[in-house]
């Protein structure tokens, strides 16, 4: 077998045959191995599906509208903790400190500014204010992402939005305090400790893994608490691991790059950071949002079982699931046991996720089916028939199904259509023997 041959038999089984591959009967190395290479193809599927590129414009537009507003209310959490200086020793270690440590002094000097702007006078009120909106609308813009990749409808309230958006700008200063502080803590420990041994390498290798591991959970706790969904833990310090990681080499990159860039000054002057951040925020935010698709691969890649053949499914297979689904809602409704989700209804009936939930707001959208909880707090909703189940038939469901969703919205079409359309109609009322019915005979008045 040639090379074109294996090339295209490699690209056959990724597009085909991988997603008609379970787990069921592996090994455990060999499940590990198609379940990795699913996460991969499904990330970079849900990457170019997604409109990430776009999605990533948006951010990179949203943070530097934010970016001000954030970094004073850092400083304002770390003045008021007495660390005020960490967060500008932070800055100066950064990209932009080494490409220029006059951009951090300016950087600093418009936050002091915008503070003081905040807290003073007849701005007091308004000044917090817009700070606090900037901050919430950055926040609220990587949700929807978040969201829109996790394939979440509906968003936090406005309420637990800003709560939570709150409660992680003020972890991520203490996170900074707290890694300088061990770093100052190891650095004290070893010059004052007598070893018989020499320490510096562990010491060097303690104080350069902090900022990897600060990186790393600041990833992972954000991929685990920004989708408004339950997200496993495992999925989001998998994605937090390896995002955190790429993002310190973008910080290591960026660094070399902005030196070996420096000439553009010769065309921008002193706007020649300017693109250069505007890039370097762009490549965040692209890595940042394939963080959140690596994730959601993670958890769901089981789902996405058969995924080439369930975009290709008949119209007479989906009606099949779908009454199916409908039927075992029905049933379990008349029994008077408790409602299903969708996951369990997906764990009973061995079908994928994905296809459960599709056939489900099929029904939802159609009013076959209502959405229920047991509770306000419960996360995932329950269904149950939204109707009498003793007029609940197997026609009334597939009418609805045929009927939902828009019709007659073309305009300009010939005048034969629209008898073409009162015969068609008054074919299906009378229950019509198609088998009977020639295509050319359709308007033939019989």
């Amino acid at each position: 077998m040639g090379l074109k041959e294996n090339i295209r038999t490699a690209l056959d089984f990724v597009r085909h045959g991988l997603w008609r591959t379970t787990s069921e009967g592996m090994g455990k190395g060999k499940r590990l191995g198609i379940q990795a290479l699913k996460t991969l193809v499904l990330s970079v599927r849900g990457f170019n599906e997604d409109d990430i590129s776009m999605r990533a414009n948006s951010l990179t537009y949203s943070f530097m509208f934010a970016v001000v507003p954030i970094l004073a209310l850092f400083l304002a959490v770390a003045r008021g903790l007495g660390f005020e200086q960490v967060i500008e020793t932070k800055l100066q270690e950064s990209f932009l400190g080494q490409y220029d440590p006059a951009i951090v002094e300016t950087i600093m000097g418009f936050v002091q500014r915008y503070l003081e702007t905040a807290q003073g006078g007849l701005f007091l009120g308004i000044g917090i204010l817009i700070l606090l909106w900037a901050v919430y609308s950055f926040f609220r813009n990587v949700e929807s992402s978040f969201n829109k990749i996790w394939q979440v409808q509906k968003s936090r309230n406005v309420l637990r939005q800003f709560t939570s958006y709150i409660m992680i700008l003020i972890a991520i200063p203490i996170l900074m305090i707290v890694s300088s502080g061990i770093s100052l803590l190891v650095n004290t420990k070893v010059s004052d400790a007598q070893f018989f041994i020499d320490m510096s390498a562990f010491h060097e290798f303690v104080v350069k893994s902090i900022p990897w591991l600060t990186m790393w959970f600041l990833f992972a706790l954000m991929y685990w608490g920004i989708p408004n969904t339950k997200v496993r833990p495992l999925a989001a310090i998998i994605a937090g691991v390896f995002i955190g990681t790429l993002a310190q080499l973008l910080q290591m990159l960026g660094v070399y790059i902005f030196m070996m860039l420096g000439r553009t000054s010769i065309v921008y002057g002193a706007f020649a950071i300017v693109p250069l951040l505007l890039t370097w925020v762009q490549w965040l935010s692209l890595l940042i949002l394939f963080g959140a698709e690596l994730s959601y691969s993670i958890q769901n890649n089981e789902h996405f079982d058969f995924q080439v053949d369930i975009d290709r499914m008949s119209r007479r297979y989906k009606d099949y699931l779908t009454l199916y689904i409908c039927y075992r809602i029905v049933k379990r409704f008349e029994t008077g046991e408790e409602a299903y989700t969708s996951h369990a209804l997906a764990q009973e009936t061995h079908l994928p996720l994905r296809v459960v939930n599709q056939l489900i707001g099929r029904l939802l959208e159609v009013h076959v089916l209502n959405e229920t909880r047991l509770s306000d707090g419960e996360e995932h909703p329950r269904y149950q028939p939204a109707m009498d189940i003793n007029r609940l038939s197997v026609g009334l469901v597939l009418e609805r199904i045929e009927q939902g969703g828009s019709e007659l919205f073309f305009r300009n079409v010939s005048k034969e259509m629209s008898p073409f359309w009162k015969r068609w109609l008054r074919i299906k009322r009378a229950d019509y023997d198609f088998n009977n019915l020639l295509v050319k005979d359709m308007m033939n008045d019989k």
